[in-house]
C-alpha cells in the first residue's frame, strides 16, 4: 500500500465531471477519481474546514462512528474495475466496509484517518508527474485557494 494524499477537487472540461486527485506522498505519481458534483462538495467543505449548521452526510457518519466507540483509521483505494474505483474503510475495532472512494475519502478529511492505495491502482490509474505537472498541481493548489463548495452545485 503507498500513502496517498488529497490535494483537491477540480471539474474537468468539456465534460463538467469533478474529480479528486490524490498524489503519493512519497512518489511521484498521481490519482485522478471522479466523483460526484455532491461528493465533490463535501471533499472541498472538510478540505477548507467551512462549518455548517447542521453536520452534512459525511460528518453525521463521523458522529455516528464515534457515537459508537469506533473510530475510522485507514482509508483503502483498492481496486479499479472499468474505471470505476473501489474503496474500504478500516476501522480500529478491525471492521472493514467497502464503501466508494469518494465518500471513504470525505470521511478520512473529517477523521483525520490515512488514505492508502494498493500499488496495483496506481500502476493501472496513476499519472506520472512531470515538471509540468507539478506546474500545473501548483496552478491547481492556486485555483482551490478561491474556490468554494457551491461552486461544485449543479
Amino acid at each position: 500500500m503507498r500513502e496517498v494524499e488529497v490535494v483537491g477537487v477540480r471539474v474537468e472540461m468539456p465534460t463538467n465531471q469533478p474529480l479528486v486527485l490524490l498524489r503519493e506522498t512519497d512518489g511521484g505519481r498521481y490519482l485522478p477519481i471522479w466523483i460526484g458534483a455532491v461528493e465533490a462538495s463535501a471533499i472541498a467543505y472538510a478540505q477548507q474546514g467551512t462549518a455548517t449548521t447542521r453536520p452534512p452526510t459525511h460528518e453525521l457518519m463521523q458522529h455516528v462512528i464515534e457515537a459508537l466507540g469506533d473510530e475510522l483509521a485507514e482509508v483503502r483505494i483498492i481496486d479499479v474495475r472499468d474505471g470505476v474505483f473501489f474503496a474500504s474503510l478500516i476501522f480500529a475495532s478491525g471492521a472493514e466496509v467497502e464503501a466508494r472512494p469518494s465518500d471513504s475519502i470525505a470521511l478520512a478529511l473529517r477523521s483525520g484517518a490515512r488514505i492508502v492505495c494498493t500499488e496495483d491502482v496506481l500502476d493501472e490509474a496513476g499519472i506520472e508527474s512531470t515538471t509540468d505537472e507539478d506546474e500545473e498541481v501548483e496552478k491547481f493548489r492556486e485555483f482551490l485557494d478561491d474556490v468554494q463548495p457551491e461552486d461544485f452545485e449543479g
